[in-house]
């Protein structure tokens, strides 16, 4: 049976950001960790080896598939920063349009810097996400 790689945690989300290469992705680390814990109310865990997620939900598939996942969290990857939103969040769309330099895959929004984006819009697309899944699965 599959086996979710990406589950909650105890590794210091501190830790795992003072080792990123980065000077400037450290930085900007710091300050979206401070941007999404005022946002969401939520402590920041480590998902995995590098995700900083905010909250957690439950979800089932209609194929069966079952997991965990952090409401939203963000990632400072080498290349760029990911930030995780909700899937199938039509109104995350919306927001995008006024978010600044971006690119969307399916769950990732990937930033180059925070000085790219819009931060009001960010704090939006975190509360929406947060609404979006809550609603969708309200028994977590």
């Amino acid at each position: 049976m599959y086996e979710l790689k990406t589950k909650e945690n105890d590794n210091n989300v501190i830790e795992f950001i003072k080792n990123v290469d980065s000077p400037k992705k450290r930085e900007d680390a710091y300050k979206l960790l401070d941007i999404f814990t005022e946002t969401t109310g939520y402590s920041a865990k480590m998902w995995g080896a590098s995700i900083i997620g905010f909250g957690s939900y439950h979800y089932k598939y209609a194929s069966g598939h079952e997991g965990d996942a952090p409401l939203v969290g963000f990632s400072p990857r080498k290349a760029k920063i990911s930030l995780y939103f909700a899937t199938g969040d039509t109104e995350r769309e919306v927001l995008l349009k006024e978010f600044g330099k971006h690119t969307a895959g399916k769950a990732c929004v990937y930033i180059n810097k925070i000085a790219d984006i819009d931060v009001d819009v960010l704090k939006a697309l975190i509360s929406q996400s947060v609404k979006f899944l809550q609603e969708r699965y309200p028994n977590n």
